[in-house]
């Protein structure tokens, strides 16, 4: 029951990856999940947050993506609960570790490949992260996600573009 939950869930929190080529399920691993869109190429692992701050008004969630053909591996992305204001900062912590992302308004992401690279290490040992921020209001924004299964998502989307070229 939580898998088929998790999966309509998912079809909801991700309206333009619904738009694209249909996907592939690679697996669903706790509160995270691993697909695949071979049209495209490109493979990702997606959670939505376990708690938001607030009353949500956008579907957040929170990627992990793999465009083979453009030589993208490991690209974290999270998609905020609510608009950002501007020049506002973006922080994720995970576990111990703080992070200032990029981007504007629902959108956040890592500034380069190292800064990828260091949240998907920290997401492997963590139980859990966070993303804060404000709105132009000046109101809170908090979407917190569980860990347990990222990193199995992670893999398997990985994996899952592996052999693309």
């Amino acid at each position: 029951m939580r898998r088929l939950a998790f999966l309509f869930l998912i079809a909801a929190a991700a309206p333009a990856m619904a738009l694209a080529a249909p996907r592939t399920a690679l697996g669903i691993f706790d509160g995270w999940g691993a697909f695949r869109e071979p049209q495209t190429p490109r493979c990702y692992a997606l959670a939505a947050p376990s708690a938001t701050i607030g009353r949500p008004l956008v579907k957040a969630y929170a990627s992990v993506g793999y465009w083979p053909k453009s030589r993208i591996r490991g690209q974290f992305y999270i998609r905020l609960s609510k608009e950002r204001g501007a020049a506002r900062e973006l922080r994720l912590t995970v576990g111990s570790r703080r992070f200032i992302l990029t981007g504007n308004g629902v959108h956040g992401w890592a500034s380069d490949a190292r800064m990828d690279a260091a949240i998907i290490a920290a997401m492997r040992s963590a139980p859990s992260m966070s993303v804060e921020s404000n709105t132009a209001t000046g109101g809170a924004i908090a979407d917190t996600y569980r860990l347990r299964g990222a990193a199995t998502a992670i893999d398997a989307a990985a994996l899952g573009c592996a052999n693309i070229r």
